[in-house]
């Protein structure tokens, strides 16, 4: 197993990966809007981050995007969750930061209590704007 910095052929795998992750996980989102924001994640989202994949047997089977210290996207594929990849991902980033702020769905619990077990506590409520559906803002440092 290995991270290390996504390459360009490795964005459609990382695209298909965020969809079913994102169908999985927001089911209480229309999956329509997953679908709907594929090219957006394509050509806009993963291009602007620095992101990171977690190859396992030869293929990609998460990854974690950050803008600066925002922790833009962690999906671990479906088939390959429960084996400790996300905490993977996250603590390399974390090596990297002082600080990160993510924002997560509130109706997401398991995300929002991997993130707390990672040291993330909640910060502040917003709103989606896209979906209109409430999320927590987190905040990890490293000095805590």
């Amino acid at each position: 197993m290995v991270v290390r910095l996504f390459a360009e052929n490795d964005i459609d795998s990382m695209v298909e990966i965020w969809l079913a992750g994102s169908k999985e996980a927001h089911r209480f989102i229309p999956a329509e809007y997953w679908e709907s924001n594929r090219s957006v994640m394509k050509e806009t989202y993963l291009p602007m981050s620095q992101s990171y994949v977690l190859e396992a047997e030869g293929a990609i089977a998460g990854f974690i995007s950050m803008v600066d210290d925002y922790l833009a996207a962690l999906f671990v594929s479906p088939a390959e969750q429960g084996k400790g990849y996300g905490k993977i991902l996250l603590n390399y980033v974390k090596n990297q930061k002082e600080t990160i702020t993510l924002k997560v769905y509130q109706e997401n619990d398991h995300a929002v209590r991997f993130y707390q077990k990672n040291g993330f506590v909640i910060a502040s409520e917003a709103v989606d704007e896209n979906t209109s559906s409430k999320e927590y803002v987190m905040v990890w440092n490293k000095k805590d």
